[in-house]
């Protein structure tokens, strides 16, 4: 019978450049060592019946980026961690593997936000940060330019929020990641004047829409 299942991990320096095709790759590589009944596609060209929840831009960390597979056969939950462990590729890590529905729909329709936390590897005003933060949340209209096309980043923009963390400064943001309705980290740091190589950018979570409805 088969059975769906979501596996929650980490993506961290050694897998920093890597893209999200060649994460799935690895993953793929990682199921066929690990010997587990993956599920195909029919057609002309089979494909593993795998699912990202949402791309992470190259140079991104993630503590929990979410990815589906399906079985051909059930199998125990302790038994997958069993045979994956010792197949991952350095810079991937496990948190989390569970059962789930298998008529659910796909990741990336469920998928609704991401949250990120900026860390500064330089100094920065704290004040002048919390300003511009304000400044920008009272905004109605933040009109961009994506591929050729205007669009508003403020509606994508949740939540921002600045934390102290000892003597550190710690911005975050919860952001669309709706089809069709994303806002990027790197976007939200030129509305701030914040030079993108000045920030290690760290997925904290990915939102799905069923997380909020159960919640």
């Amino acid at each position: 019978m088969k059975s769906r299942y979501r596996i929650s991990y980490s993506k961290n320096e050694l897998m920093r450049y890597t893209s999200n095709l060649d994460v799935q790759k690895s993953w793929e590589r990682s199921f066929r060592r690990a010997k587990l009944p993956i599920a195909y596609s029919q057609g002309f060209h089979p494909q593993p019946k795998i699912q990202l929840a949402c791309p992470l831009p190259l140079g991104f960390l993630s503590e929990n980026e979410i990815l589906d597979f399906v079985t051909n056969d059930e199998i125990d939950i302790l038994d997958i961690q069993y045979k994956l462990a010792g197949k991952m590729p350095p810079g991937i890590e496990i948190n989390e593997i569970t059962l789930v529905d298998l008529n659910q729909p796909s990741l990336q329709v469920q998928t609704h936000a991401s949250q990120y936390r900026f860390e500064f590897l330089e100094p920065i005003d704290t004040e002048l940060l919390k300003q511009n933060c304000e400044i920008l949340m009272n905004q109605e209209n933040i009109l961009r330019e994506r591929r050729g096309k205007s669009y508003n980043l403020r509606p994508l923009i949740l939540d921002l929020c600045i934390d102290q963390k000892n003597s550190d400064t710690i911005l975050r943001t919860t952001l669309s990641a709706k089809e069709k309705a994303t806002g990027r980290p790197e976007e939200l740091l030129l509305e701030l004047d914040i030079p993108f190589q000045t920030v290690r950018i760290i997925r904290e979570s990915t939102i799905l829409q069923t997380n909020i409805e159960s919640s």
